[in-house]
């Protein structure tokens, strides 16, 4: 067995199933036996970066590394941003990565990779001779999902030919649940939740396991409080009578009321971020009981009252227990007017639209667009001025199934991560929002691997011809805001070009068109929201 049938088969032995990425001369042979020799699928996307990003899409959703085979040199070059992302998103990915044979100093394709890839601040892991590449993968593969971060595998492209003597590989990711102490943390912590009058329960990304809605709707209950998510937790209560929905900069004018009224935030598996918080604004004055199983979590942006390392459903049952048996009466805050309040809530009453002349109702086409699809769906979002609307609009049925590809700021990773996202979950449609900058930045390359692939996958393209951010920023300052905006080709089009079917969203009178293209759609479709960069519609 060759050194790349042995990588082959390891990742299969380690349960791999699907690898995205580019062949070039350095990963062929990887990428070959992969898919002839052990089954698994290979997702060839257009772009290095793109597939990368799939793997993070990938990694979101199924709750397993993301895996990604690119070549040496430009090929590693075209992950940097994608990397960046999956840093910042902490997000467990491989990136298996060739390089030049040592010898061979004056080949074009030669760069330096080890600092290429610690510059964005993913892990290295060297392949260190032809004998260690299988143990050199497993180390790649643990530290992936120990460290939450890309790991990246350098393999020397000489290396591949080499004799191996294969041993089946497993490895088996060690159990994070954590029982929580008696210490003085969990003293102090539930002394505040039992003095509190007007509590919320907060949950965020690290709050979506199995069991933990169960277990902290159980304290809600017990305590009286209403519960609420941050943006990537979006979802987890939809149903619950006191579900104040997102909590933050994306509040609801009810939600904020209430968590303005608030003196105690009880925060699982949140990091308390910027937005979370609405710039500190929705934790004045109150106190914070902030548990994360990452100890890194705790205080990362705010510090609390308290902070807990633990298990979210463990601590939060451990805490109803300990109010039981000192017998604290509930507070009440989570009221039956409240409730009320909440199921009477239109969420258009939050949006002021400005439609041009004979133009389209954005939040309208959203609610259309998202009622011609299945509730069980993947929602993706890319980056703009667009998506406060969407963000409000659009739900999932749990959120593991949303992905905001905003972790690093950059336009452009919406539809590729989609592309990633529904390889992870198989029968479930995949709605990307993008902008039209985004779009034409990632979208536009990386469109047709979704035909390729069969991907079930809806792009809804918000349309004002303009990097609308800039846009506003120059409009704002009395500034031509010319540089800004762009003739693009009609995006229906375009799709209907790379394999796919398009549709024109240019006034409400076409709603009932995009509904019926979407409920008819045979393969990857784009719905191109025509909209006026001058009368967008605005967040408040």
């Amino acid at each position: 067995m060759k050194v790349y049938e042995a990588m082959a088969r390891a990742l299969a032995d380690l349960g791999a199933t699907t690898l995205f990425g580019l062949m070039g001369d350095g990963n062929l042979y990887l990428v070959q036996s992969f898919v002839h020799d052990q089954d698994g699928a290979f997702v060839a996307a257009a772009n290095e970066g793109g597939a990368t990003l799939m793997a993070l899409g990938y990694a979101t959703v199924s709750g397993r590394p993301g895996l990604v085979s690119v070549t040496h040199g430009p090929g590693l070059t075209n992950c940097v941003s994608a990397l960046f992302e999956g840093v910042k998103g902490r997000i467990p990915l491989i990136l298996l990565c060739a390089d030049t044979a040592a010898e061979d100093r004056d080949y074009a394709q030669n760069i330096p990779q080890r600092e290429t890839i610690v510059a964005t601040g993913a892990g290295f892991e060297q392949v260190r001779s032809p004998r260690t590449a299988v143990e050199d993968l497993l180390t790649a593969w643990r530290r992936a999902q120990a460290e939450r971060r890309p790991i990246a595998l350098n393999i020397p492209r000489d290396f591949q030919w080499e004799e191996f003597d294969y041993q089946p590989v497993s490895f088996r990711r060690s159990d994070h649940r954590t029982v929580v102490p008696e210490g003085p943390d969990v003293d102090d912590g539930v002394g505040i939740i039992a003095s509190a009058r007007r509590p919320v329960i907060l949950a965020g990304r690290g709050a979506i396991g199995p069991d933990d809605r169960a277990a902290m709707l159980r304290l809600a209950d017990r305590i009286g409080a209403p519960v609420s998510t941050t943006l990537n937790a979006r979802d987890l209560f939809k149903g619950e009578p006191h579900n104040l929905g997102i909590f933050g900069s994306l509040s609801t004018a009810i939600a904020a009321d209430c968590i303005l009224e608030s003196d105690t935030v009880i925060a699982f598996g949140a990091s308390l971020n910027r937005q979370t918080t609405s710039h500190g604004a929705f934790l004045r004055g109150k106190r914070v009981v902030q548990v994360s199983l990452d100890p890194a979590d705790i205080g990362r942006y705010v510090s609390p009252d308290v902070g807990i390392v633990g298990d979210m459903a463990r601590t939060a049952d451990l805490v109803v227990n300990w109010l039981d048996q000192a017998e604290i009466p509930s507070t009440h805050f989570a009221s039956s007017d409240l409730a009320r309040n909440l199921a009477a809530y239109d969420p258009l009453s939050e949006f002021d639209d400005v439609p041009h002349s004979g133009g389209v109702n954005m939040a309208q086409a959203l609610i259309a667009i998202d009622s011609a699809i299945s509730a069980e769906r993947v929602v993706v979002t890319d980056a703009g001025r667009y998506l406060f609307q969407p963000w409000k609009l659009i739900g999932v049925h749990h959120p593991r199934f949303f992905l905001n590809t905003l972790y690093s700021g950059s336009i452009g990773f919406g539809v590729s991560e989609a592309i990633g996202a529904g390889a992870a979950a198989p029968g479930l449609p995949v709605l990307a929002i993008v902008g039209d900058g985004g779009f034409m930045l990632g979208g536009l390359a990386e469109f047709n691997t979704a035909v390729r692939h069969g991907t079930d996958l809806i792009v809804v393209v918000c349309n004002d011809r303009a990097y609308g951010a800039e846009h506003i920023e120059l409009r704002r300052r009395d500034m031509d805001p010319v540089l800004t905006t762009f003739d693009w080709p009609s995006f229906a089009e375009v799709g209907r070009s790379l394999g796919g079917d398009g549709i024109t969203l240019a006034s409400d009178a076409d709603v009932p068109a995009v509904v019926a293209a979407i409920r008819n759609r045979t393969r990857p479709l784009i719905v191109d929201i025509l909209l006026d960069p001058d009368a967008m519609p605005h967040f408040r």
